[in-house]
């Protein structure tokens, strides 16, 4: 049985976990603890020596990461959760950290136990690793990673911001960039908008993906029209139009010059 604690500063997200533990994994797991705040949390591992901390990335007091600040050389498992997915969880992958999406569910955290369990040797995340992670969430560089695309001839590598937007071509792709270079790739829009950073890239219609980032002012005069900072302008779904002003919010990012 691996003795666990559960840093989460919501009572309800809180509450979920632990039943879930509770109720499904009676012999895996056994809550030690739990603490709404990373200060809460330090405390908690200096008395209880868990194996296994569930740990919220946003806190009250501090980021969950800084956790890691009093514990340079730990001897613990971490499973991140959150409920802002997009904005850490390129960088969690490419550090081959642990993670569930919050609200938790049991499949979710089955799949994550399984994952735990076949680690014959427990991935410990250093110190300089999490540093690391938490120096590319405060730049802003977490989705500045890159993507092999496949080609007719092969594979291009790109950075995830240089792509302005995607459009659909039955079974394949155009590319565009923003070196307003194009770039046809063997993968459907939809296989597209699965790899890409949600938060960054959102689906005006059935045949764009477009680089919200590069958004410098929508309309609502004449239909729902999206101009970008090249000029180029694009008109969004009918359907697609209140989730699109929503994701501009979910972001938190001021939109420039909006029109009424």
């Amino acid at each position: 049985m691996i003795n666990c604690i559960i840093v989460e500063d919501n009572r309800l997200a809180r509450e979920t976990l632990s039943n879930i533990i509770v109720n499904n994994f009676p012999e895996e797991l056994k809550i030690i603890g739990v603490a709404g705040s990373a200060k809460e949390a330090m405390n908690l591992v200096h008395q209880k020596s868990p194996e296994l901390i569930f740990l919220d990335i946003e806190l009250p007091d501090e980021n969950g990461f800084s956790l890691f600040n009093h514990f340079p050389n730990h001897h613990f498992d971490v499973i991140f959760t959150t409920s802002s997915p997009d904005y850490a969880i390129s960088a969690i992958k490419h550090m081959a950290i642990d993670y569930l999406i919050k609200p938790i569910n049991l499949l979710d955290l089955s799949a994550a136990m399984v994952r735990l369990g076949k680690r014959k040797n427990r991935l410990k995340i250093g110190h300089d690793s999490v540093n690391k992670l938490i120096n590319k969430i405060k730049m802003g560089t977490a989705f500045q990673e890159k993507i092999a695309l496949p080609t007719a001839d092969g594979f291009q590598v790109i950075s995830f911001n240089e792509i302005l937007y995607c459009q659909a071509s039955e079974n394949y792709s155009y590319i565009h960039t923003i070196s307003k270079e194009t770039i046809l790739v063997t993968k459907t829009l939809k296989s597209l908008e699965e790899l890409l950073p949600s938060l960054s890239f959102f689906r005006i219609h059935r045949s764009m993906l477009l680089n919200i980032n590069y958004v410098k002012s929508f309309s609502r005069k004449d239909g729902f029209i999206v101009t970008l900072e090249t000029g180029q302008k694009f008109e969004v779904a009918i359907r697609r139009q209140e989730e699109f002003t929503n994701h501009f919010v979910k972001k938190e990012q001021p939109i420039k010059n909006q029109e009424n």
